[in-house]
């Protein structure tokens, strides 16, 4: 069997993931607050942890994973988009529930096999915090109940950083019902115009951290395998997730493996409204501020050409590039039977998910070749499937006797020493909109997706 190497946040380590129990391996990923649509930032651990997935099935069987990702439709985002609306919450969550599900499938992300919404786990979430209040880790006051940071005495282990030192670097709410002001709230009070819930506590609703214990408990366990998510999820959010969890059900160990993925910034800055680089998977996926839409096998390229563990840079150069190869790999695998995943692309996911190293070596199989191969290798990482094209393969431009022509040309310019005739085509096909790749094996001319053939009419 495959070895699987994933680097735990927890422990700061690369480490052979072994799971509980192999014929049951769980995954749980912190999913949407639903109040819009999601922004390419959030596509990023749907694409990462989706791909680690695949790679599970893959290596332990379909019938053996079970992935849990779970929507927040309990929020005071939501609250607030229904009252600047004007629309009813239900209505809201259920739209942007949908937009969701639409736009990470279009970007080749497969349904997870869980995909609870927090209104459906509220008398578990309310359950567990009667316990943490009987064990005496919470407490009730003023219609509140908040749990006692203080009594689990791991707290801040997976962040690194002591109770004090967090005071003093972070903003915490200080509040008359807290007894410390790191206390964080598990239950809160709602007014008749706020969704609520009869509780021992009053009418109210649960706070942020709590529904991701109550329904990853409910779905796997007091224990399981991997807990993933964003790096800006790890504090306060799993923080706290862990320290319910464990002080709830002191029998289990939560998870046992922490992943977090880095974030991303759109050309070489922060994404944000203020700099205008703040856009939708649906903005890109049809087309904004006039730019042509981008297919979403594109998108999906993009993020996975970037190791997870590192910052992601979104740029225009590198989503016409993806396109450009995967262009080129659809043609070659046009009506080609998909072969077994390539044994040095599984060895390369294996390896904490290093899908930069994936994609190097399906580059290497299109390079032999091998279409067999690059399909079912591709496959494993969610490219070149059928639902996911966005294009017609027969839109493919076919350059390969331009290329040759080239070629002779630039072998002609490397005797004689003269490079004019050379430029002169590199800088008419670039013109029209043609990927000019050169080096020692010959030369490869690759149509974009703004290609002109009207400005080749006539070439010499």
């Amino acid at each position: 069997m495959t070895t699987i190497k994933l680097h735990n946040s927890k422990t700061r380590r690369k480490e052979v993931f072994t799971p509980i129990d192999d014929k049951n391996v769980r995954m749980y990923v912190c999913g949407p607050t639903v109040y819009d649509r999601a922004h390419i930032g959030n596509a990023r651990p749907v694409i990462v942890f989706d791909t680690l997935f695949r790679l599970l099935r893959h290596v332990y069987g379909p019938d053996h994973v079970t992935y849990v990702r779970n929507f927040t439709d309990v929020d005071d985002k939501i609250n607030a988009r229904a009252a600047e609306s004007g629309r009813s919450i239900a209505e809201i969550t259920a739209e942007t529930t949908q937009w969701y599900l639409d736009d990470m499938r279009a970007v080749g992300a497969m349904d997870p096999t869980e995909m609870p919404r927090a209104t459906q786990y509220i008398p578990q979430m309310i359950q567990m915090i009667e316990k943490l209040i009987a064990d005496g880790f919470a407490y009730a006051k003023d219609g509140h109940v908040l749990f006692r940071v203080r009594s689990y005495k791991d707290y801040g282990a997976l962040s690194g950083r002591s109770v004090d030192d967090m005071i003093a670097g972070a903003r915490v709410e200080v509040a008359p019902y807290k007894e410390d002001p790191m206390d964080f709230v598990l239950w809160k009070p709602s007014t008749d115009d706020l969704p609520g819930w009869e509780s021992p506590w009053g009418r109210g609703r649960p706070g942020w951290h709590i529904e991701c214990s109550a329904m990853s408990y409910e779905l796997l366990g007091a224990s399981f395998d991997i807990h993933g998510g964003g790096n800006d999820l790890m504090f306060p959010h799993h923080e706290n997730e862990i320290a319910q969890s464990c002080c709830a059900h002191p029998e289990g160990g939560f998870a046992n493996v922490w992943m977090h993925n880095e974030m991303l910034q759109v050309e070489g800055k922060k994404m944000s409204k203020s700099l205008g680089n703040f856009f939708t998977v649906r903005d890109l996926l049809d087309g904004h501020d006039g730019q042509p839409g981008v297919p979403g096998e594109v998108i999906r390229f993009v993020f996975l050409s970037t190791h997870y563990g590192k910052p992601m840079d979104w740029t225009a150069k590198k989503a016409a590039e993806a396109e450009a190869t995967l262009r080129k790999w659809r043609k070659l695998t046009e009506g080609v039977e998909a072969g077994a995943p390539a044994a040095a692309v599984i060895e390369a996911l294996a390896d904490d998910l290093n899908t930069a190293g994936a994609i190097a070596e399906l580059h290497k199989l299109a390079n032999a070749g091998d279409a067999a191969a690059l399909k079912g290798s591709a496959a494993l990482l969610g490219l070149l499937g059928e639902d996911l094209s966005g294009w017609e393969v027969s839109d493919v431009v076919d350059l390969s006797a331009q290329a040759e022509a080239f070629a002779g040309v630039r072998k002609k310019a490397m005797e004689t020493k003269d490079f004019s005739e050379v430029d002169r085509l590199k800088a008419l096909y670039v013109s029209a909109g043609v990927e000019v790749r050169m080096s020692k094996e010959g030369v490869e001319l690759i149509a974009g997706p703004n290609f002109d053939a009207s400005k080749l009419e006539g070439l010499k």
